[in-house]
């Protein structure tokens, strides 16, 4: 394959966090919205350095000699984020230090250094440090009787230098800042927030009674995050397996320093000796360090400098039932219902669908898959509550799904101890689908009932998190549901599926026969896909091919996008835009207008990726959306992220993210109108 014909998976991710960024740069969006985007560059960054960064670290380390598929070496790859990242943080600094922060200042609404406070609250600060921060601060010195302190990964630390009044003598020190304290500090009698780690620093003295304090300057270590956990063996191995891949992972080598500008270069050279790093791999920074502490701003912003709150609302069917007193099941029933989050409520329709069947006294049993949920899940507590009155509750709990592992485990623990059979799936795969599948005894025999969807099962995501599900109780489809579960719960042959793809034995082989199949109708062909991230060079290249048989093809995709489109002779018929706005875009939706039969549209939902680990390494199922309704407005959806020019970004053949202009047409405002376009539909049929 010819190098030029794919981009550089890497820079391509930094390109979407730079389009990130830009959303906060936008004087459009309120103040408090453009905080938010600040934040989520930097929480972005941070696991980008934790795992991308990481690994080729480690490449380049071992000296692997193998190349991207874009045809670069670790190193040659680190040397260009690096630059392309200082750019990028310097951005977002100048962006926070001339821009938003003094906007907010303003408004009375951001941060405010210590030494501005007035008189009166530093000492209520000084009060509240002496009483709530004081006890739980730990100043580590180094010397030869004591080592340096290991330093976690994300922690931020205050180093600090000493000096001993008698004899002259000057020390190093460490401070680290408490994670169990919120970053940024409610300033009292004022609307504004204070650091925390200025309120440590002005404390100093206390914490070295009898010495100098000649510096500090605060630090910050990010350490990799990428787990290498072996799954060989029984499910109660790999339980043990992760829970020890978490402990290693404290202690992972680290990858960067972020440091303040001011901080000496001897300071920063026995930083970078103690933790084995060069000068490299330094970030050296003019505000605050870890701007993802801006969260806690943003949320705590006026209500007019935030965006105006989005009320999700109930499908109309659903809604109906709800009201008549029938159960979610008589609805599927009746036919298939498709949800699109956040537009439409998650906790009125998954959430009640699943706390409806653990209540059910017909219900006999209900199996699902759990990849990521939220800290206080109903959805967990409802299958621990189905599992205690006797129901046959199956949880397929992804233990390596990465950054909630340990709340992973945790979830998997207490349904085990309220009976409910846990199990984490096949060996050398994560599963990465989202069904669930619920058996019902009803009057005329055993039915069931699926929900299939693109998103997890999440509800605090699920208020952010755009996603499409859809409930059937088709015989067909709950036969391939069953025996899926079948097939990771138990022994047997890969089943032979009529409805769903299932990654990683046929989704691949699948989507290649599909797109060829388009491709043979020439410019008649049409295939429309949203992803998060399109990487797979095999997958790619059956679009290249499909484009040179002149198919229209347009991509919408939020993250990584390898493929090089609008090149003559390559990908001259493709088109690749991307969608960044208050809500995240998650779903995933492939669309061939001649299916594989090449007589009827083929539309496919669910959790794959084009990405080589959606394709090869994970369980994923895709779903086919059947009724005429529900694909209409999966078309009114994908339309409108192609009309889009107030969120959206074009990617040229160069390689470069260019922004649509004008402001006319907000692809999530229409989602929004065109939920409660469905919703409104009970009403106006009841209307007199």
């Amino acid at each position: 394959m010819s190098q030029n014909r794919l981009l550089n998976r890497e820079y391509s991710w930094l390109d979407f966090n730079g389009r990130v960024l830009q959303l906060a740069t936008d004087p459009h969006q309120r103040l408090m919205e453009r905080v938010k985007f600040l934040a989520i560059f930097s929480s972005n960054l941070d696991e980008f350095f934790q795992v991308r960064v990481a690994a080729l670290s480690d490449q380049a380390e071992a000296q692997v000699a193998s190349r991207s598929p874009d045809g670069r070496l670790p190193q040659e790859q680190l040397d260009e984020i690096s630059r392309r990242v200082t750019t990028l943080v310097a951005d977002q600094e100048r962006l926070w230090l001339d821009d938003v922060h003094p906007a907010l200042q303003q408004r009375n609404a951001g941060l405010v250094s210590w030494h501005d406070l007035a008189h009166e609250s530093r000492a209520d600060l000084s009060v509240w440090f002496e009483h709530q921060v004081f006890p739980v601060l730990t100043p580590l010195a180094v010397d030869p009787a004591h080592p340096f302190p290991y330093i976690s990964s994300l922690s931020l630390n205050i180093a600090v230098l000493v000096n001993d009044p008698i004899t002259g003598e000057e020390r190093f020190a460490r401070v680290k800042v408490p994670a169990t304290l919120p970053r940024l500090v409610p300033v009292p009698g004022d609307t504004r927030m204070v650091l925390f780690e200025e309120v440590i620093a002005a404390h100093l003295p206390v914490l070295f009674p009898g010495m100098n304090v000649s510096g500090h300057w605060s630090f910050r270590v990010t350490r990799n995050a990428d787990s290498d956990q072996s799954d060989d063996g029984e499910a109660e191995d790999l339980l043990a397996a992760v829970e020890l891949e978490l402990r290693r992972r404290r202690f992972g080598r680290a990858v960067r320093l972020e440091v303040g500008r001011s901080m000496p270069n001897r300071v920063v050279d026995l930083l970078c000796d103690e933790l084995d790093l060069s000068l490299i791999d330094v970030s050296r920074h003019d505000g605050p360090l870890d701007l993802s502490a801006l969260f806690r701003l943003a949320v705590r912003g006026s209500a007019e400098l935030r965006d105006e709150p989005w009320r999700s609302v109930v499908p109309a069917r659903l809604a109906e039932a709800a009201e008549s007193g029938r159960d979610m099941f008589s609805v599927i029933a009746d036919g298939d219902v498709m949800v699109h989050h956040p537009y439409d409520s998650f906790a009125s329709t998954v959430g009640e669908f699943v706390r409806q069947a653990a209540d059910d006294p017909l219900t006999l049993s209900i199996k699902m898959t759990l990849y990521r949920t939220n800290g206080d899940s109903e959805i967990v507590r409802s299958l621990a509550q189905a599992a205690e009155r006797g129901v046959q509750v199956v949880a397929l709990v992804e233990l390596k799904a990465r950054f909630d592992e340990a709340a992973n485990i945790s979830w998997a623990r207490m349904l085990e101890q309220a009976g409910a059979h846990v199990v984490y799936g096949l060996v050398g795969l994560k599963t990465h689908a989202k069904c669930v599948l619920v058996v019902r005894q009803e009057a005329d025999g055993i039915r069931r009932y699926v929900h299939i969807g693109t998103g997890n099962y999440n509800a605090s995501t699920a208020r952010l998190y755009e996603d499409f599900g859809v409930f059937s109780a088709a015989p067909a489809l709950a036969d391939d549901v069953g025996q899926l579960f079948n097939h990771l719960t138990g022994y047997s042959r890969v089943p032979d599926y009529r409805q769903i793809v299932v990654a990683p034995e046929h989704l691949r082989s699948r989507l290649v026969e599909i797109i060829a199949q388009e491709a043979r109708f020439g410019t008649a062909g049409r295939i429309l896909i949203k992803s998060n991230s399109v990487t797979d060079p095999q997958l790619i290249e059956a679009l290249y091919a499909a484009s040179a048989a002149g198919t229209q093809i347009d991509i919408i995709v939020r993250g990584i996008c390898c493929l090089r489109p609008g090149v003559p002779g390559l990908s001259e018929t493709i088109r690749v835009r991307s969608i960044l706005g208050r809500n995240l875009e998650h779903s995933r939706v492939y669309m061939f207008r001649h299916g594989s039969t090449g007589d009827e549209p083929l539309w496919l939902i669910g959790s794959a990726d084009l990405m080589g680990r959606n394709l090869d390494r994970r369980v994923e199922v895709l779903v086919p959306v059947t009724a005429e309704a529900h694909q209409r407005r999966i078309a009114a959806v994908l339309e409108a992220g192609l009309a889009d020019d107030t969120g959206s970004w074009t990617l040229n053949a160069d390689g470069q993210w260019r922004r649509m202009c004008g402001g006319q047409v907000n692809a999530q405002q229409i989602c929004r109108d065109l939920a409660r376009a469905e919703a409104r539909r009970a009403l106006d049929r009841d209307a007199p």
